[in-house]
């Protein structure tokens, strides 16, 4: 059986956690590199290094598991994210610029409330990160000694990490190793390797084992050569310690379902949205009769489709209120990120587009590219009409769930007013468990006027088209009368033009 890397899905699962810890893409992979770096200085065998390896890819599994608390206590998780990863409580001064995110006036106040409910709160956000990370480790297939690296990703050498149970050697050391890696390329990404090395020493004995420090500081051109890599994510996916870690074509679901589960857990609201609009769309597309591949294929996409939601803070995804222009501007762009991550490695490219594309509209009205109806494929007109149907039937903060009846009426409307197309929306209405509609046609057009406008379209003259439907000139005419009062075109060029923009054109199958 054909069988993939498996690292090229862990890689892009790492940028996927960058997003929703508030860091530009590639953190995750750049503290692989810095990582194994340092864990050939200390000797670690082939088994050792695949822990670390593993464990600093995806030091940040967790990241979506508390986020919406995190909004709630400090407005933007995201940026209260980036916080944590900088500030030292051994050095009172990084906490100064602490909350800067939500504005003068707003950040002492944050600041003091970081301090008040740190010790409560701090050790509940640690918890759920941790056992989000055991839990999709488990679910990825990851190695159990990398899944013990992650439950201690908050912890530190002097004990002053969270929940602050375990300390000094007592700390894995794949953890502790990641611990350096981690801050070494944070710093990196401010003032290179300069900066990357101050941290390492000045975090020393408190936040880093000193023994690893001082091995990354007697010699630190390892480490230096490993931040300053111009591609990591090739040099990650080369650098995989043997055993190579494969997955079998047929199991890339299970990494699809961890992609959506991530997501997912980003907002209340979307728990399940993924695995729902996923098993929706495959059934929609069996339904239309597409090929067991292309279900296949929309499916995964489906499961896939919403991962750069985690680029988006929870504060806007939970807003029970209108959002601001620039708000709906982070929000349309979760779809690009969506597609963006999936493009980088081999193993997922296929899905990029589909995925992405799952705002589009065959109007251009939709996102992130405002494509119309030429540019979308039955695939993914079945995906958009998915992932609008299971939302509706789902709780958001400014509505609540809609009942079948009501979110296939909704899909119908959009069919008619030439946004979704008919007859994925049809699918999806008959996969949701709701009678097909009989028509919904944009501008409100029948079946038969649509065989009219096809031949129309192509320049065939009334006689024409009445020998190729069997009826009569007289009612083509009457049909295209029908035809010109509703689309407002008057001329086949315009009929035409209608007709490529609504995607009536293409062969489908017959309808009930």
């Amino acid at each position: 059986m054909p069988t993939a890397g498996l690292t090229e899905g862990l890689a892009a699962l790492s940028l996927v956690t960058d997003l929703g810890s508030g860091f530009p893409p590639e953190k995750g992979l750049r503290t692989c590199l810095a990582a194994l770096a340092v864990a050939g200085q200390a000797g670690l065998d082939d088994a050792e290094l695949a822990d670390v390896f593993q464990g600093a890819l995806l030091q940040a599994l967790g990241c979506t598991s508390y986020a919406t608390e995190n909004a709630w206590h400090f407005e933007d998780d995201l940026a209260f994210q980036r916080a944590v990863h900088t500030i030292d409580p051994a050095n009172p001064a990084s906490f100064d610029d602490f909350g800067a995110w939500a504005g003068p006036v707003r950040a002492p106040v944050l600041r003091d409330h970081f301090f008040a409910i740190a010790a409560s709160v701090g050790p509940m956000a640690t918890a759920s990160s941790c056992e989000a990370s055991r839990a999709l480790g488990a679910q990825l297939g990851l190695r159990a000694g990398a899944i013990v690296s992650l439950d201690h990703v908050h912890e530190r050498w002097d004990g002053l990490g969270i929940p602050g149970t375990c300390s000094g050697d007592a700390l894995p050391l794949s953890a502790r190793i990641v611990h350096l890696a981690e801050q070494a390329v944070i710093a990196h990404g401010s003032g290179g390797v300069p900066a990357a090395l101050a941290a390492v020493r000045q975090r020393s004995g408190g936040h880093l084992d000193p023994g690893l420090a001082a091995l990354v500081l007697a010699d630190h051109e390892p480490l230096a050569s490993a931040l300053e890599v111009r591609d990591p994510l090739s040099a990650v996916i080369a650098a995989e310690p043997p055993p190579k870690a494969r997955v079998s074509l047929d199991e890339l679901d299970r990494l699809g379902e961890a992609f959506a589960d991530l997501a997912d857990l980003k907002c209340r609201f979307t728990l399940g949205h993924s695995r729902g609009v996923a098993w929706l769309a495959a059934a929609a597309c069996a339904l239309a009769g597409l090929p067991a591949e292309a279900q296949m294929r929309v499916r995964r996409a489906g499961l896939v489709h919403d991962v750069g939601r985690t680029s988006v803070s929870s504060a806007i995804w939970e807003r029970d209120g209108p959002l601001s222009a620039g708000e709906v501007d982070q929000v349309r762009l979760h779809a690009y990120w969506s597609e963006r991550v999936l493009a980088r490695t081999d193993v997922l490219a296929e899905l990029a587009p589909l995925a992405g594309g799952h705002h589009e509209r065959l109007d251009g009205s939709g996102y992130h590219r405002g494509v119309v109806s030429a540019a979308l494929s039955r695939e993914s007109r079945i995906l958009a009409a998915a992932d609008v149907m299971h939302a509706l039937r789902e709780d958001r903060p400014h509505r609540p769930a809609r009942d079948l009846d009501a979110a296939a009426r909704v899909l119908t409307d959009e069919a008619r007013a030439g946004r979704l197309d008919p007859d994925a929306v049809g699918a999806v209405i008959e996969a949701a468990g709701a009678p097909r509609p009989r028509s919904s046609w944009p501008a409100d057009l029948t079946d038969r006027e649509v065989e009219v406008i096809r031949f129309a379209a192509r320049g065939l003259s009334n006689k024409e088209i009445a020998s190729e439907l069997v009826i009569s000139p007289r009612t083509v005419q009457h049909h295209l009368a029908h035809v010109y009062d509703k689309t407002g075109r008057r001329t086949r060029a315009g009929t035409a033009l209608f007709a490529m923009e609504h995607g009536l054109l293409e062969l489908r199958s017959a309808r009930e």
